[in-house]
């Protein structure tokens, strides 16, 4: 009997952790057996796999353990408090600090390269300009001083360029040698007078030509862009302002960096030798006081060299590089003197220099057909430009849109036949200027007002209405030819394009009469032929109609709009302008287009409803046969 309040032991519960003691440590003893055999492998070195050792026909029982009846399972524990939920820790990106522009490398040195050109340039023109000024010194001294100077800069820089680290600061020494050495010679033949204009630009055109070749030698863009700018800025100090000899200095900059730009991408370099010799074409130009003088015969000289070397070197370009934007851009950079420079000379000079700019462009427009779109663009664009100044420039006030007109459905023909968008854009341009010219010209107030039809409307107008009526059928026609207008968007733009020849037809039939008699009765006529006019195009709207299903809604609604128009017009404008046999004429024809029109309608539902009823006849026989 087991004293009260001490725990009893379970004897099964300590047979059954004996026995399983005593079965583990058998099995550690296995263990242990098997790593000593593995260790005396593994000292004896690589022998053959060895057989399978016999296993043993009697194992000693493992004594096992009594039943044990079963425990009562302890109680739960107490639930555990819920634990907060799991939040990332977000972890800021490492920000990267990026120095500043002035710490990387070669900044200060390319900096403090440009600044040491500007400043010995501005003071090698001092030497020879603000030296003379003063006195100091005696020309010959002040020429050979700058000269010495420039070679022992260039000479310097060569030398400075071929050591290490040496690139910038030799680039920067070549370039204010030779650009002082161009500013030598043009002081020579400027401020001296020493040489011939003519022979000092051949001298400069070896010097630009020779920095030029030092910088394709080093592969240097920097090198030509410090030539050319140094030259170009300060040239104008020693010519005392835009002169003719500065532009002729500044085109020979343009042609001595150029070679330098084949077989290289070198677009600043395209920037920096044509901007300075247009700007100054430009400032000559503006200049009021040049056209009473001759001199302006050489400034057309000079911007049509200027223009077609720009073309001609453009296009050079363009055919090694298609993506040289740059060179498009100089295409109309070059030409833009040509396009202003019309105000000079008198209106038959000033249409001719158009005219020829113009047909210049074209022609490349024509001939360079491997361009690229944008350069084709551009072409086309400074073309169209000129062309328009020029049938503004050379025709009257009411020519002007005749001639628009005419050259637009020139170009939309053209545009549509050789299957160009450009060529038809370009008669797109022609045909918005010169309906606005035309409106201009025969505005709907001259239209109404007897007196002023009789001044303004004459046979200049009949021809530009007919071929206002023309070129705006053209203009649907080929856009929709060349995909510009869908089949769903094309309705809308005729629709727009019958009342604009309509308008063209009535300024048509109005000025045809006042041209042919002069009094009002050719006023009164044309207004009676208008309104017939009118009145016809409804009819053949609302017939057309009926034979295009696909246009049966569109051609409904025009023809009715139509036929409203021309009954207001007739009752409200022809019943009190119209006299005598004009009126009787007016109410006549169109009563009979409105007759014809209605007849036309009610056949057409008779054959329509017949139709449907000779089928629903068919479909009954042939249910009652069946």
């Amino acid at each position: 009997m087991s004293t009260p309040g001490t725990p009893s032991v379970d004897p099964r519960l300590v047979a059954q952790l004996s026995g399983e003691f005593s079965a583990l440590g058998q099995q550690m003893r296995h263990v242990g057996e098997n790593l000593a055999v593995l260790q005396a492998q593994l000292a004896a070195g690589p022998r053959p796999a060895p057989q399978p050792a016999p296993q043993p026909m009697y194992r000693p029982p493992v004594p096992q353990a009594p039943p044990v009846a079963p425990v009562a399972p302890a109680p739960p524990p107490p639930p555990a408090p819920a634990a907060a939920p799991y939040r990332p820790t977000l972890i800021a990106p490492r920000r990267v600090v990026r120095e500043p522009w002035w710490q990387r490398d070669g900044v200060i040195s390319r900096v403090l390269a440009v600044a040491g050109v500007a400043v010995t340039l501005i003071g090698v023109v001092m030497l020879l300009v603000l030296a003379a000024q003063a006195g100091f010194f005696g020309p010959e001294l002040r020429v050979a001083a700058g000269g010495l100077f420039s070679a022992a800069l260039v000479y310097t820089g060569i030398r400075v360029f071929g050591r290490t680290g040496g690139r910038v600061g030799g680039i920067a020494l070549a370039a204010t040698g030779i650009a002082g050495a161009y500013l030598d010679v043009v002081a020579v033949a400027v401020v001296y007078h020493w040489l011939l204009p003519v022979l000092a630009m051949v001298v400069a055109l070896g010097i630009a030509g020779a920095g030029v070749a030092l910088a394709v030698r080093w592969d240097s863009q920097p090198l030509a862009l410090l030539v050319v700018t140094g030259a170009a800025v300060l040239a104008p100090v020693l010519t005392d302002g835009v002169t003719l000899t500065l532009v002729g200095f500044l085109f020979v900059i343009q042609v001595a960096s150029f070679p330098a730009q084949i077989g290289r991408d070198w677009p600043y370099l395209s920037i920096a030798r044509t901007g300075p010799v247009v700007i100054a074409l430009l400032v000559a130009t503006a200049s009021y006081g040049l056209s009473e003088r001759p001199e302006k015969y050489w400034v057309l000289a000079s911007a049509a060299l200027v223009a077609g070397f720009g073309l001609v070197t453009s296009i050079i370009l363009l055919r090694s590089n298609s993506r040289d934007v740059i060179a498009t851009a100089m295409i109309v950079t070059t030409a833009v003197p040509m396009l202003v420079i019309g105000h000079l000379f008198d209106r038959l000079g000033s249409t001719l220099i158009a005219l020829a700019l113009a047909a210049a462009m074209f022609a490349a427009f024509a001939a360079a057909r491997s361009l690229p779109q944008h350069a084709r663009i551009a072409l086309a664009g400074v073309g169209t430009l000129a062309l328009l100044e020029a049938c503004l420039i050379g025709s009257s006030e009411d020519l002007a849109p005749l001639v628009l007109l005419g050259v637009a459905a020139l170009f939309l023909t053209i545009g549509g036949q050789a299957e160009s968008r450009i060529a038809y854009a370009v008669g797109a341009v022609f045909t918005v200027v010169g309906g606005f010219a035309f409106v201009i010209t025969a505005p709907p107030f001259v239209l109404v007002d007897e007196y002023s039809a009789l001044d303004s409307l004459g046979v200049t107008t009949v021809l530009s209405s007919l071929v206002l009526a023309g070129t705006v059928f053209l203009f649907v026609w080929y856009a929709h030819t060349l995909k510009l207008l869908s089949d769903n968007h094309a309705q809308p733009w005729w629709v727009l394009a019958g009342l604009v020849i309509l308008y063209a037809v009535t300024t048509a039939t109005v000025s045809a009469g006042t041209a042919l008699t002069g009094t009002s009765a050719g006023f009164i006529a044309g207004h009676c032929a208008a309104t017939i006019a009118w009145m016809a195009a409804a009819t053949a709207a609302l017939v057309f109609g009926l034979a295009r299903r696909d246009y049966a809604h569109t051609a409904l609604g025009v023809g009715l709009g139509l036929t409203g128009a021309a009954l207001a017009k007739l009752f409200l404008f022809d019943l009190a302008t119209l006299d005598g046999l004009f009126r009787v004429l007016a109410f006549l024809v169109v009563g009979l287009l409105l007759l014809l029109a209605g007849t036309r309608y009610a056949r057409e539902f008779a054959e329509r409803d017949a139709g449907r009823g000779t089928s629903n006849g068919s479909v009954s026989a042939g249910s009652a046969e069946r």
